[in-house]
């Protein structure tokens, strides 16, 4: 709230009082200042360096084993023996080129949707990037914006700053000059400056802003599922392995470079080496996909965390609604002078220096009446519902006026409610002007008001909106709304957009979470809702156990963008909702939200196929590794032969699963569904693969037998690993069957092409041998196919 100076100086022509404004620094301070580094430094980064994600990428326990293991077979085995080694250092090419790419998509985004303080340097207010503050700057804040460093409060126009983010008080507090601003905390009424005491690293919250817009590769149920699955397969990779080394260096009286080249074959495959590269490039992808929609994530797993939601709350205005409003009506009342109301409506307008879309529509519609000075104003507050001023009139009169919401500032049996009633029935969102006797300092100030007119607005409906929440719908993604506003005029609104159900004022809910969490289970609008209840909703809804999205752009709804498992803020939206949102919709669109989920349905759904192939190999040669050591025999594979199973059944169709499109829901346990199908699957390759291994080492004798038997229990191998590909395929689609039809063809190509056949050193051998082999594998294709259903029916998903 402001009150005029006494001492303040008058302009001779205009009965407004002229404050002397503080100038701020002048440019040779600014450039003293820069000169010294006493400038607001803190790096904020909305992604990874190119030297973390070069590190990131090339220092990893699973590199560092197969480059051992690669060194070693470059000095004892034949080059195509190698050739897991190149395909290592491509994997980690492209995972690198990937993540640089999402790099720059991000980093063009955020200086996009960057925000830019407003700084008062030589009397002329300028903006300015984050890191162009220096010491001493006069930093203007009005509502939405936050405070990106520490100061002292100068000027003070009701100035109310909230604080939870970094106290947890979720009161408002109010900032007199003198007053301490921290950074971190944000505006929610009022207007004002200050001067920067502490900045860059120096600030109470510097990291804030850091983290808030920070691209990270944590905190994912799919990234945490990998990193467990990995622990399991290294505690059963190091006993087996050296358990294999033991057999076939010392058991086995053979040649020592063949020894070690079939040690390394089968220790190699151990490793699902390619799962966390195609999981990363999934994900850059998706944030290179979703950039070119003008859409930021600022924090990864969000692809991956809104395409698991159930549950999205929907903020009215900004999000189904445009942010503008238009005046289509004036209704004064208890015969009021309607040109009168209109000069009071100018005032009004002309009082606050940072109006609300709301007040910006009056303004539009009714011009100043520049004989009215104000000499007292209280900003509007989404807390208290409404703003007010007093003035002193050009005749001499003075009065004090309210504005905002009929059902808060009226009482329940007040006939001009009625009225209020039916407009808002209409969708319309309906703001009364009031007189009141009391001072604007009285926390009952609204006490007695006298109703002089009602002020009815037009809210612009966004044209996408009815799509996306009918996507929503089809989807099995509840939509709430909820809002500030009138009830019945949220209701009236959603209405038009197609959303049925409920409609209640959250004045009547109850304050208990688990009795609010029902009654928010049975409604779907809320009107008059406050800040503190929109972020007691989102957690009364998660106590329920769903997976919460907030939308949102003003200041109000900061809280609850914060609490929710996932905050989307609009571009326009205030600087606050911004920092704290995971997803930014640069072109205010709310029709992008479907992109989004979708493609966190086709990472999360993908990334699950994909790791059943890759899991399936890493159980199968575990398998064979402890079935070799137990029957004390030669390792069936070379690592070429890997290699070519690898390329052809996982390495290349992986690839091109995982970036397919998925619509499929997202679903929770992903280390569960994963291993469910992976272990049978890799059980039963590796008992078919070595019932064929030896077979073939009782039928075949002589010279050359090895590579004869080799060639077999490839060939069983690779059926049953093609009838797994089949399988993770479904439901087929032309491009899918194409997939594994020429990964067939590549097959069987190696086995007629001398050349391939001699450096793959596969040979089928005879007539019967082979026949055998492909019977076990049919056989073994028919196990599997039955198992995966027994496992369905057993363990729905």
């Amino acid at each position: 709230m402001t009150h005029i100076d006494a001492g303040a100086e008058l302009d001779p022509v205009h009965p407004a009082p002229v404050h002397a404004a503080p100038a701020g620094l002048s440019t040779a301070e600014v450039a003293q200042r820069v000169a010294r580094g006493q400038v607001n430094d803190v790096p904020v980064r909305s992604s990874r360096s190119m030297v973390e994600i070069v590190r990131a990428n090339v220092f990893t326990r699973f590199n560092a084993i197969i480059g051992v293991l690669w060194v070693i077979m470059l000095g004892v085995a034949p080059i195509q023996d190698s050739l897991f080694g190149f395909v290592i250092l491509a994997n980690t090419g492209i995972g690198i080129i990937q993540e640089w790419r999402a790099k720059k998509t991000l980093d063009s985004l955020a200086v996009i949707g960057e925000a830019r303080p407003t700084v008062r340097r030589d009397g002329v207010a300028v903006e300015v990037s984050t890191s162009g503050i220096v010491l001493d700057d006069l930093i203007e804040i009005g509502p939405g914006d936050k405070a990106v460093v520490d100061g002292v409060v100068v000027e003070a126009d009701g100035l109310e700053i909230d604080e939870s983010l970094l106290t947890g008080e979720a009161d408002p507090v109010v900032k007199q000059p003198g007053d301490q601003v921290m950074s971190g905390s944000f505006v929610v009424a009022g207007g004002g400056a200050f001067t920067a005491t502490k900045v860059g690293r120096e600030a109470y919250a510097a990291q804030l802003a850091e983290e808030a817009s920070r691209f990270t590769l944590v905190h994912s149920e799919l990234r945490s599922g990998i990193s467990t699955i990995l622990k399991y397969v290294t505690w059963m990779m190091v006993p087996t392995a050296i358990g294999l080394i033991i057999s076939q260096l010392v058991v086995k009286d053979n040649d020592l470079k063949d020894s070690i080249a079939r040690t390394v074959g089968g220790i190699v495959p151990m490793v699902p080496e390619g799962l966390v590269l195609l999981t990363s490039v999934a994900f850059a992808i998706g944030v290179i996909r979703l950039g070119r929609k003008q859409c930021l994530v600022q924090e990864l797993p969000a692809i991956e965390g809104l395409a698991r939601v159930d549950t999205v709350c929907l903020d009215k205005t900004g999000t189904l609604t445009e942010g503008g409003m238009d005046v289509t009506e004036l209704r004064p009342l208890q015969g009021t002078d309607e040109a009168y109301v209109r000069k009071v409506l100018g005032a009004l307008g002309e009082s606050d220096p940072r109006p609300n879309a709301s007040l910006k529509a009056i303004i539009d519609a009714y011009p100043d009446a520049e004989d009215w000075r104000c000499t007292e104003s209280l900003p509007f507050s989404s807390a208290r519902k409404y703003s007010g001023a007093s003035f002193s009139e050009g005749n001499g009169e003075s009065g004090t006026w309210l504005l905002g919401a009929p059902d808060v500032l009226l009482d329940a049996d007040d006939p001009a409610l009625a009225e209020t009633e039916r407009l808002n029935e209409q969708g319309l969102r309906v703001l009364l002007l009031a007189r009141v006797d009391r001072d604007l300092g009285d926390p009952e100030v609204a006490v007695g008001a006298e109703p002089a007119a009602l002020v009815v607005l037009e809210q612009r409906l966004r044209p996408d909106a009815a799509d996306t929440l009918r996507y929503f719908a089809e989807q099995d993604v509840r939509a709430k709304v909820i809002s500030g506003d009138n009830a019945v005029s949220v209701g009236a609104v959603a209405s038009k957009l197609g959303l049925t159900g409920t409609t209640i004022d959250a004045r009547r809910l109850p304050a208990d979470r688990d009795r609010m969490a029902t009654a928010l289970d049975e409604g779907t609008v809320f009107g008059r809702v406050t800040p503190q209840q929109k972020r007691d909703m989102v957690g009364a809804l998660q106590s329920h156990g769903h997976t919460v999205a907030m939308t949102g752009d003003g200041v109000n709804d900061v809280l609850a963008l914060k609490d929710a498992d996932i905050g989307v803020a609009m571009g326009s939206g205030s600087e606050a909702t911004r920092a704290v949102a995971q997803i930014v919709l640069l072109n205010n669109s709310f029709a992008t939200l479907p992109s989004v989920v979708a493609e966190g349905r086709r990472v999360i759904g993908n990334i699950t196929r994909v790791a059943t192939l890759f899991l399936v190999k890493t159980v199968y040669s575990v398998l064979l590794a402890i079935l070799v050591v137990c029957w004390q025999v030669e390792y069936p594979f070379l690592p070429r032969h890997l290699t070519l199973l690898s390329t052809l059944t996982i390495g290349v169709p992986a690839f091109f699963l995982a970036l397919a499109p998925n619509k499929e829901r997202a679903k929770p346990h992903f280390v569960r569904r994963v291993m469910r199908y992976s272990i049978p699957g890799g059980v039963i390759a590796a008992v078919a693969t070595f019932a064929t291994y030896l077979i073939a080492r009782h039928h075949y004798t002589g010279a050359g037998a090895l590579d004869a038997e080799t060639s077999a229990a490839t060939l069983t191998l690779f059926l049953i690993s093609m009838w797994v590909l089949a399988i993770i395929a479904r439901p087929y689609t032309w491009w899918r069957i194409a997939l594994v039809a020429t990964m067939g063809l590549g097959f069987l190509l190696v086995l007629v092409v001398p050349w391939l056949q001699e450096f793959f050193a596969l040979k089928l051998v005879g007539v019967t041998m082979p026949w055998i082999a492909v019977g076990i594998a049919v056989a073994a294709a028919a196990v599997l196919e039955l198992s995966w259903k027994l496992v369905d029916r057993r363990f729905p998903a």
